[in-house]
């Protein structure tokens, strides 16, 4: 029975253990016992510059799902893949996922329209040069992050006062 099981990889490597995976699965005539092999992503906006970009993220770094028929040979080939430090499970069985952890992972309930989640790279408290707008070149403090609307409210010193502003991501830039 074909059933969702993670393996466990080096961080970073997620992608040249499916490579060989994928491969091992061809040479060892193990093509019936496997389906799919997965490097879960998911895509986010992040300001870069002031500039909006689009970008693939991990979900699970350092792990691959597997929708294989498990039995000694398929978790052999798998167990023996270079990069793979083994399966996620409680003692030497691999346990697989239930289906709804593999939908919700792999996005296949999300609906058509959804937007790409935005990654906030600001954090409350940290300082920052406004570089657009009527505030242009005034220095600021972060109190208020809302990665949703990808706006920022802002303390900046208006007359040596400090005035609350609302201002996008794309509007200012960290201090050094």
């Amino acid at each position: 029975m074909f059933r969702w099981y993670v393996i466990n990889t080096y961080s970073g490597h997620e992608n040249k253990v499916k490579a060989n995976l994928e491969h091992r699965i061809v040479s060892m005539n193990q093509a019936p016992r496997f389906r799919r092999v997965v490097v879960p992503t998911e895509q986010v906006i992040e300001t870069k510059d002031g500039q909006k970009v689009q970008a693939e993220k991990r979900v699970l770094p350092g792990y691959v799902l597997v929708n294989m028929d498990l039995n000694d040979d398929a978790w052999s080939v798998v167990k023996n893949t270079p990069g793979v430090t083994g399966f996620v499970g409680a003692g030497a069985k691999p346990v697989p996922l239930a289906q709804t952890e593999v939908d919700r992972i792999l996005h296949t309930g999300t609906a058509v329209g959804d937007r790409p989640r935005t990654q906030v790279q600001f954090t409350l408290g940290e300082s920052v040069k406004v570089t657009s707008g009527p505030l242009s070149d005034f220095d600021g403090e972060i109190v208020d992050v809302n990665g949703d609307q990808q706006k920022l409210k802002v303390l900046v010193d208006i007359f040596e006062r400090q005035v609350p502003v609302e201002l996008g991501f794309d509007q200012v830039k960290k201090i050094d």
